[in-house]
C-alpha cells in the first residue's frame, strides 16, 4: 500500500492495516507524526477493505515517546492542526477522540515505552496488548508541572477508575506491563515472544468476521462520552502550561537529555532531578 506518510510505514493485508510508527530518534509526537496519524485515520475511516488497524513501532524501545517538548519554543507549531480540531477539543485531544471513534477495530501492540501523548494514544485505542519485560506506560506530565492534556485524565479514569487514575497522573512514574494489565490500561500483558502471534491472530480473526459484525459490536459498545471531562482537562492543562515553572522544567529537561535515546531511558529520573534544582 503506497502512502504519503513520512513517519508511518503502512501495509494492508487481508483487511488488517498494519501501521508502524517510525519517527526517529524516539518517536516523539511532533507535528509531522500528528499530521500523519490524523491523515491516515481520516483516509481509511470510510474504506470497507480496512477492518482492523494494528499500531506498532519500528523502534522496539519506544512506541510514541510523548508530545514534542520543543513545543515550549514554538507554541504555534500545532496551530494548523488545532484549527481543524472539532470545537471544544485541543489538537491532542482531537487525535485521541478520532482514534476512539474510528469505525475499524484499533489495536496497539506495545513492546517499549509510551509516555504522555503516547500513553494517551494507547488508551484511546479499542484494545492494547503489551510485552512483559519491555513495555511500560506513564503519564509524566506532572513532572513537567502540568497535567495530561490529550485525553489522558479521562482515558485513565475510564479504564482504571479515579483512584488509580490519580495514582498514574500524580505519581508520574512508569507502569510496567503486568501492572498496566491489572489496572486495565492494557488488555493483556504477554511474553514478548508471544505478543506478535497473539495480536496477529486476533486481528485476522476480527477481520474475517461475517459482514456487519464489527460495526454492530462497535455500535452496541460505543465510546463513553467524555466531552465535559475533556473540556475540564484542557482548561487545567492550559492553565498549568502557562506557568513559569512549567517552562523552566521543560526547557531544563530538554537541556539535560529529554528526547534523546539516552535521556528517554531514564526520563522520570531526569525530570525529577530537574525539579529539585
Amino acid at each position: 500500500m503506497n502512502t504519503p506518510y513520512e513517519s508511518l510505514v503502512v501495509e494492508l493485508e487481508g483487511g488488517v492495516l498494519r501501521v508502524t510508527v517510525d519517527n526517529p530518534p524516539v518517536n516523539v509526537l511532533d507535528v509531522r507524526l500528528m499530521e500523519d496519524l490524523t491523515s491516515l485515520l481520516t483516509a481509511v475511516a470510510p474504506r470497507p477493505d480496512v477492518r482492523v488497524i494494528v499500531f506498532d513501532s519500528a523502534d522496539a524501545d519506544f512506541f510514541i515517546a510523548h508530545v514534542d517538548m520543543s513545543l515550549i519554543d514554538d507554541p504555534h507549531a500545532f496551530d494548523e492542526i488545532a484549527a481543524r480540531a472539532p470545537a471544544g477539543l485541543n489538537p491532542f485531544q482531537a487525535l485521541g477522540e478520532r482514534l476512539r471513534h474510528q469505525p475499524q477495530a484499533t489495536i496497539v501492540k506495545l513492546t517499549g515505552t509510551a509516555r504522555g501523548g503516547g500513553a494517551e494514544f494507547v488508551a484511546a485505542a479499542d484494545m492494547a496488548f503489551a510485552a512483559i519485560d519491555g513495555a511500560a506506560l506513564g503519564q509524566i506530565e506532572s513532572l513537567m508541572g502540568i497535567v495530561p492534556g490529550g485525553g489522558g485524565t479521562q482515558y485513565t479514569r475510564a479504564r482504571m477508575g479515579r483512584n488509580r487514575a490519580l495514582e498514574v497522573v500524580l505519581g508520574g512514574g512508569l507502569v510496567d506491563a503486568r501492572t498496566a494489565e491489572r489496572y486495565g490500561w492494557v488488555n493483556r500483558a504477554l511474553p514478548a515472544d508471544e505478543l506478535d502471534r497473539f495480536v496477529d491472530e486476533l486481528a485476522r480473526n476480527i477481520a474475517d468476521l461475517p459482514p456487519g459484525v464489527l460495526a454492530a459490536a462497535k455500535r452496541a459498545l460505543p465510546p463513553t462520552s467524555l466531552q465535559l471531562g475533556l473540556l475540564a482537562e484542557h482548561d487545567a492543562w492550559a492553565e498549568q502550561f502557562a506557568r513559569p515553572a512549567t517552562e523552566r522544567l521543560i526547557r531544563e529537561g530538554l537541556a539535560t537529555g529529554a528526547q534523546t535515546r539516552q535521556g528517554e531511558r531514564r526520563l522520570e529520573e531526569l525530570l525529577r532531578a530537574v525539579a529539585l534544582d
